[in-house]
């Protein structure tokens, strides 16, 4: 991941960003760090950057000039850099502002294909950082951070090239340089590979809407204190539901706002779970802290991933079913007005323009709903999957399947993360998700993995955004050798050791994945689920 900093204070930046594990992981090549100096692109001879205000007013406004320059100085070289490794992965990113001229028949391209560089303004008018922000912040490759001074930065530049106005407090400090440090330690700890402990981002605090619990180290007894017995147990089942309520009692003490919404999924989790292996999906997403609860009255829920942005809905009859729609409507609609500006409700609707081009996917549990959704979306493309899960708490044995010491001896694979070298080999074989974009943004959050005979990549799997295990495939020539069950325990190991229940989802004509799914003991929905998206 890539962080660019404009500033007047580079070395204020730098400093403060090549220590601890922060610095540690850019000298690993995790991480990218640049601080660019605004002053170096005004064309004021004595480097001047700021000026009055226009109207009067106290102090200095740094002017739109240079800080339009440095941005694009960035912008040009993140565009350059994408063209070198991948041309045909390149228009993904873009370097026009809005309203802005391109430069070459490559920056050419639409705007509103391309979408644009996350450039975060540090300001105490934005809205306020969270662990959520910084989750979302570390899905992309580049993120550049600008750095007002003085009494703030003309307008015009802001409106032309910022993406989001983010806050880490409602005071105000000298500059812009402590808050872009602090976000970008936050947004650091989700990369992966950044910590030692490759979970750890993942469980502390915020996470699930609970705060972490209490933490023992030596020596057993302290000032009078001792460890709690159950620590010093051994049983991990014990250990894991003495961390889970102590959680509970320390929020509900210290953040009563965020126990309320802990205790709102805790029972949609309740409701969903009369039907398990149907619900599955939505109750990971609970579980992992990942859901935004739109609608839940009983076992009537409609959630949507904050990761992906795709809605989930479930419902107990028709009727609740549509007047949940109109919920999921209004709140992609609200969403969907910041680019679509024709956009009007209309009366006793919720189809708008708005919402439906904010919808790009729905996953429902009942089939009387495939066609309310089809009439009032436009999504048109219908794929029923049967819920597979894997209802065991145990790991699954990989004698015989895969190499675990990470040396391949020709006949069992090792298996390891793929990286971005790998992405044309996805690409060709793998058909199921057309959007290179996807796969390449899967592979970058090392959410993809290879089955690997010495250097040759044999198969590959992956987790999907919203959590599902997918996207197996064994090459051609390789088939035959029980690949697609190595990956598949891999993976399914892997959840386990990160608190998951593995999941998935199987079309009904594919027969060879349902006989995988049997032998290695996952447990089949009696319903099915059905996948809603916009034609390709």
């Amino acid at each position: 991941m890539n962080f660019h900093i404009l500033t007047l204070f580079p070395d204020m930046v730098m400093q403060g960003l090549s220590q601890s594990i922060i610095g540690r992981a850019a000298e690993r090549g995790l991480l990218s760090i640049e601080a660019v100096n605004i002053r170096d692109y005004t064309k004021d001879k004595h480097k001047k950057v700021d000026d009055y205000p226009y109207g009067g007013g106290a102090g200095m406004l740094m002017q739109a000039q240079p800080v339009y320059d440095a941005w694009k100085a960035v912008g040009d070289r993140i565009a350059d850099r994408a063209q070198a490794i991948s041309p045909q992965y390149a228009p993904n990113v873009c370097v026009t502002p809005q309203g802005g001229q391109a430069q070459d028949a490559r920056k050419q391209t639409d705007q509103a294909a391309l979408g644009r560089i996350r450039t975060v303004y540090v300001t105490p008018q934005g809205e306020t950082f969270s662990q959520q922000k910084a989750k979302e912040l570390a899905r992309e490759e580049d993120v550049i951070f600008l750095c007002g001074h003085y009494e703030g930065i003309d307008e015009r530049v802001l409106e032309e090239i910022v993406t989001d106005y983010i806050s880490i407090g409602d005071y105000v400090l000298t500059g812009g340089e402590l808050p872009a440090m602090v976000m970008i330690d936050a947004i650091s700890r989700m990369v992966p590979g950044v910590l030692n402990n490759g979970e750890s981002g993942e469980t502390e605090s915020f996470e699930g809407d609970l705060l972490e619990y209490p933490q023992y180290s030596r020596p057993e007894e302290w000032h009078g204190k001792s460890v709690p017995e159950v620590l010093l147990s051994g049983n991990r089942r014990m250990i894991d539901a003495w961390r889970r309520k102590a959680a509970e009692e320390r929020t509900k003490e210290r953040r009563p706002d965020l126990y309320q919404k802990y205790a709102r999924g805790q029972a949609c989790i309740a409701a969903l779970e009369k039907q398990k292996l149907l619900h599955m999906d939505m109750i990971e997403l609970l579980k992992r802290g990942q859901a935004r609860i739109l609608f839940a009255e009983g076992a009537n829920i409609c959630l949507q991933d904050k990761e992906s942005g795709i809605y989930f809905h479930t419902a107990e009859d028709e009727q609740t079913g549509h007047q949940m729609l109109k919920v999921l409507g209004e709140d992609a609609a609200a969403e969907g007005r910041s680019y679509v500006q024709t956009a009007e409700m209309p009366e006793g609707g919720v189809a708008d323009d708005a919402a439906q081009a904010n919808i790009g996917a729905i996953v429902l549990h009942q089939e009387f709903m495939i066609e309310p959704v089809r009439e009032q979306f436009g999504l048109t493309n219908t794929m029923p999957c049967s819920q597979v899960v894997y209802t065991k708490r145990e790991k699954l044995p990989i004698t015989g399947l895969y190499r675990a010491d990470g040396r391949s001896d020709g006949e069992l694979p090792v298996i390891r993360p793929l990286g971005m070298e790998h992405l044309d080999t996805v690409a060709l074989h793998y058909h199921e998700i057309a959007d290179r974009t996807y796969v390449a943004g899967r592979i970058a959050k090392r959410a993809m993995y290879g089955a690997f005979l010495g250097e040759e990549l044999a198969g590959f799997v992956g987790m999907h955004t919203e959590g599902s295990i997918g996207m197996l495939h064994i090459l051609p020539e390789y088939r035959g050798r029980k690949l697609g069950k190595a990956l598949e325990t891999y993976m399914i190991n892997r959840c386990l050791e990160r608190g998951y229940t593995p999941y998935g989802q199987v079309t009904a004509e594919n027969g060879t994945s349902k006989k995988l799914q049997e032998s290695l003991g996952l447990c089949c929905s009696k319903s099915q689920v059905y996948w809603l998206e916009r034609e390709p």
